[in-house]
Formats: C-alpha cells, sequence, structure tokens
C-alpha cells in the first residue's frame, strides 16, 4: 500500500481572496521522481492544465520546466492576484500507485475551515472539479459536515456555484466548481451542451479553449 501523501503545504498569504482547491498532485511528485516539463510546485505536473490555462488567460509566458525561477513565476502570479492554494487531501492511501481520485482510500483531509478563519479576506473557493466521488468538492462538503453545515446552491448553471457561512463569522465565502483541469475530464466536456454549441460554432474549438472561458470569468 502506497501513502501518498500532499508533497505541499498549501500557499497562504494573508492578502489571498480566493483559494483553488484540489486533492493531490501525482504520486510521482510525493516520490520525487518528476518528470521533464514538470514544475515543483502546486498544479505542476505536465499532464495538468491548471497552468496552461492560466497562462493562456493572463499571457504570462510561463515556463514548464523543473527550475526555481518556473517556480517563482507561479508564485508572484498568485501573490498579484491574490490567490492562495489549498488542497483539501493531505494524504491517502493507494492498492494501485496512479494519480486517479477514485483510487484514493483511508483518506485524511486537511482542516480547510481552519485555515479560511486565519485568511480573513478570503470570500471565494476555487474547486478544482465538482462534485464526483474523491473531488475537492465531495471531500470539502464532507469537511463542512463535521461542523454541521452544507453548501447553499447559488446558481446551477456549470460551473456550480453554492455558498456557506463560515462558523463563528458573519462571513459569507462563495464556492465554484470548475471543470477540473485534466485530460480525464475531456469526455465530460465534450458532452456538455454549451461546449457543443462553440464546437459548432467555431471546429477548431477544443476543450482547453473551453476551460479557457470558463475560468477566466472566476480568476
Amino acid at each position: 500500500m502506497f501513502l501518498h501523501t500532499h508533497p505541499y503545504k498549501p500557499f497562504l498569504f494573508p492578502e489571498a481572496t480566493k483559494l483553488i482547491v484540489g486533492t493531490l498532485p501525482p504520486p510521482r511528485f510525493t516520490m520525487r521522481d518528476l518528470k521533464k516539463g514538470d514544475v515543483d510546485f502546486c498544479y505542476g505536473s505536465r499532464d495538468g492544465q491548471l497552468w496552461s490555462i492560466l497562462d493562456r488567460i493572463f499571457k504570462l509566458d510561463l515556463k514548464f520546466e523543473t527550475t526555481d525561477e518556473a517556480i517563482r513565476q507561479r508564485m508572484d502570479f498568485l501573490k498579484d492576484k491574490k490567490i492562495g492554494i489549498c488542497d483539501i487531501v493531505e494524504s491517502a492511501e493507494r492498492a494501485k500507485i496512479d494519480a486517479s481520485d477514485l483510487g484514493m482510500n483511508n483518506i485524511k483531509l486537511r482542516n480547510l475551515v481552519g485555515y479560511l478563519k486565519e485568511l480573513p479576506n478570503v470570500d471565494t473557493l476555487l474547486f478544482t472539479g465538482g462534485n464526483s466521488k474523491n473531488g475537492p468538492e465531495y471531500f470539502f462538503r464532507k469537511h463542512l459536515k463535521t461542523f454541521n453545515l452544507g453548501l447553499n446552491l447559488v446558481s446551477d448553471k456549470i460551473p456550480r456555484i453554492y455558498s456557506f457561512m463560515l462558523p463563528d463569522t458573519q462571513r459569507t465565502i462563495k464556492t465554484v466548481s470548475l471543470t477540473a483541469p485534466s485530460g480525464a475530464a475531456n469526455r465530460a466536456v465534450g458532452s456538455m451542451e454549451a461546449y457543443k454549441k462553440y464546437k459548432k460554432e467555431n471546429p477548431d474549438f477544443n476543450t482547453l479553449d473551453f476551460r479557457i472561458l470558463q475560468y477566466k470569468a472566476f480568476f
């Protein structure tokens, strides 16, 4: 059994107004066996699309390589845009060493509510995935239940938007369940009516283009 621990601490700072919330990076980041093109930072997998999406939206000219400069570029961007990162999974066990969310067992969650109480300016959580089993929204709902809380629907249009009242405060925090920035979610994107509409209007439109449009509205 492989113990898949999160290799990065939450990237948090007092000025943050939004937090990106995912689950775990691929096991090779925990094993310190990165591939060419990986960045040794949150969402740094060469197979993921988050930084490619943000690179296109903000014209960042990011480097996609295992260097300190690539890390610095991402940290500078996040601080400039007041965006933190706090993946919700601290660790999980895997019978098979892969990046599948469904392959996680005996999962230990981070106390995201606790972090939020220490970050007075955060008003939005950006989930890198919806409420499918072992996705970030799914785990956050379980986390909220320990405080006898749930998410209240704000908009049922994809990406779905919810809100909740942070315990012991008067703060209402919004959550946005973005389409996952992974190749595994491309089939789901292809079945969406909104995507089909864009594709019909422009045959060159692809699943990355769709995510760029979606993410741009919330980043």
